[in-house]
């Protein structure tokens, strides 16, 4: 059995951001900012339409090549997550043995932050470009997409640097600092009148910001293995979607009444505050330590300990 591949893991949950590339791209192309209403709404219809298609289509995918799970353990690690899991177990219960974990909870408020401010700036990047940059909507996507792309790569990056170092609190530490700086350069820079420069703003901040997603799921399933990682998965997705919400309300309130700069400097503050959190998680990584007990790793240590209590008997007859 292999260990857990962390590259293959993140660039696979990076294939979802090409989804939100793509949805940056493409609607502006298909939707023109246009002044009739009947034409816009045709536009509109059939986006949805080509949305509803790709969607029946993905559907059909799932049922016919999804299995529950592969025919044998991808690791050490995973293996011994089947043989612990009960099958008496119930979801209610994961779910509050989860919430104890302080690490996780920690791990689930910072990813939400991060995730949110990524989910609030991506809703109203196209408002907050033509509001700097008047009709360069084709643009404003392009920039979205410039952010996912480059987030994509950093998640590529960020994934084999995990393989070779296993250091994944402090990875995520160090994107997470690089993620409030980028928000930083970005905030202070959108108003200076050159989209070339929102271009290379962005675009390292995506690569920081949207690289982070992936690097949460993988410190998850380090911090609550062997608990489902379904579950703990799916409480990040939650808290997300709460703090994008709540960030994207709140955003655009503050956009309206009182400009670009005060309500990215919103997003900054609470970025500083996930860096924060994320200071406290302690790198309790549990599946590595699971990966590391094989049984010819007991074996040597076994061997050790027996050759070490033997040296002095053999040196003291030696000596005799």
């Amino acid at each position: 059995m292999r260990a857990d591949n962390s590259s293959t893991i993140c660039v696979c949950r990076s294939v979802r951001e090409l989804g939100i590339a793509i949805g940056f791209l493409v609607p502006p192309v298909l939707v023109p900012n246009v002044e009739d209403r009947d034409k816009l709404a045709y536009h509109i219809s059939i986006m949805f339409y080509i949305i509803g298609g790709v969607a029946t289509l993905l559907l059909i995918l799932v049922f016919i090549v999804f299995k529950e799970k592969p025919k044998y353990p991808p690791s050490r690690a995973q293996s011994l997550s089947y043989a612990l899991t009960s099958p008496d177990a119930s979801y209610l219960g994961s779910i509050a043995q989860l919430f104890k974990n302080l690490n996780f909870v920690l791990l689930v408020i910072t990813y939400g932050l991060n995730a949110g401010a990524f989910y609030a700036l991506s809703t109203l990047l196209n408002r907050m470009v033509i509001w700097h940059y008047p009709g360069e909507e084709v643009n404003a996507g392009r920039i979205g997409l410039t952010i996912v792309i480059a987030g994509m790569l950093g998640a590529v990056i960020s994934g084999i640097w995990l393989d070779r170092s296993k250091t994944y609190k402090e990875t995520t530490l160090v994107v997470y600092i690089m993620t409030l700086l980028g928000m930083v350069v970005y905030t202070f820079t959108l108003n200076l009148g050159h989209l070339w420069v929102v271009f290379i703003t962005a675009g390292t901040m995506g690569f920081f910001m949207t690289g982070y997603l992936p690097l949460g799921f993988e410190f998850a399933v380090e911090l609550t293995y062997p608990e489902s990682e379904g579950i703990s998965s799916g409480l990040l997705n939650i808290s997300a979607q709460v703090f994008g919400i709540i960030f994207t309300i709140s955003q655009g309130q503050i956009i309206d009444n009182y400009g670009t700069k005060p309500g990215n400097i919103f997003l900054c503050l609470f970025l500083t505050l996930g860096a924060a959190l994320t200071a406290f998680i302690k790198p309790d990584l549990r599946r590595q330590k699971a990966n590391k007990e094989t049984p010819e790793n007991k074996l040597q240590e076994e061997e050790e300990e027996s050759n070490t209590s033997k040296v002095p008997t053999a040196v003291s007859e030696d000596h005799l």
